[in-house]
Parts: structure tokens; C-alpha cells; sequence
């Protein structure tokens, strides 16, 4: 599983993709792959992604990709009923497999790719139907 994370190294800001192998993180920077070890004393895991915006605000149910890529497999079917959070497909971006996750839960009531597909950035791959919400 590889995650996409902001950081910071002397003043300037990279958005990297980093990935657990053992005792290393495989770290890659703009192109560039790094093997980095963490001092275990500390830790040597990531902080928790830090969570924007209110949790009550309503997310949408469109799943798309920030980069383009290539789909590698996708692990939902039209109709499949899918939790926040689970994996619903794999997407190759810069050469490493990420795990797209659902934003949200509900049915999927759109495919708009397959495996093998070549996507664009912001293209939208599927769309996830949120539950009607009665609580009003």
C-alpha cells in the first residue's frame, strides 16, 4: 500500500508517495525513489493523516484520481454495496500501486473504467450513492 503525504524539507514542499517494506520506507520524490530508515525508539510509523474540514460536511460519493495512471484492477462490481474506507480499486501512478479507498458509503451506481484503462487526473472513475439520510 502506498500513501500520498505532504512534506516539507528545508523550506520547500514535496508531495511524495511513501510505502512500508520492513525495517525501511520506501520514499518517492518527484520521480526519485529514496529507502529510508526511521530510528525505531521513536516509533518509526507515520502520524495519523490530519483530517480536513468538519466531519459532518457532506462528501461526495464521485471517486476520481488527483493523477493520472493506470487502472490495475478494481475490486467492485455496479450495485456492489461498499463502507467508507474500503479498497475499491488499484490505481498505477508513477510507478507504484496505490489503494483507492471509497469516500464514502453507499452503492456503486456508476463504472466508468475497467482494468487496463489509462485515466486522466480529476477523470471520474466511479460514483458511490451515499444511503438517504431520514435523520432530518
Amino acid at each position: 500500500m502506498s500513501d500520498k503525504r505532504k512534506v516539507n524539507v528545508d523550506g520547500e514542499d514535496f508531495e511524495v508517495f511513501i510505502a512500508r517494506e520492513g525495517d525501511f520506507w520506501k520514499v518517492e520524490v518527484e520521480g526519485k525513489i529514496f529507502s529510508v530508515k526511521v530510528d525505531s525508539s521513536k516509533g518509526g510509523s507515520l502520524p495519523p493523516k490530519k483530517k480536513k474540514g468538519a466531519r459532518k460536511a457532506k462528501r461526495s460519493g464521485v471517486v476520481s484520481s488527483s493523477i493520472p495512471g493506470k487502472i490495475i484492477s478494481i475490486s467492485v462490481s455496479r450495485n456492489d454495496l461498499v463502507s467508507e474506507g474500503d479498497v475499491i480499486m488499484i490505481l498505477e501512478a508513477m510507478k507504484m500501486q496505490n489503494e483507492i479507498q471509497a469516500p464514502v458509503s453507499g452503492k456503486i451506481t456508476e463504472l466508468n473504467c475497467e482494468p487496463g484503462d489509462s485515466i486522466e487526473a480529476n477523470s471520474p472513475l466511479m460514483v458511490i450513492e451515499p444511503p438517504i439520510d431520514d435523520s432530518r
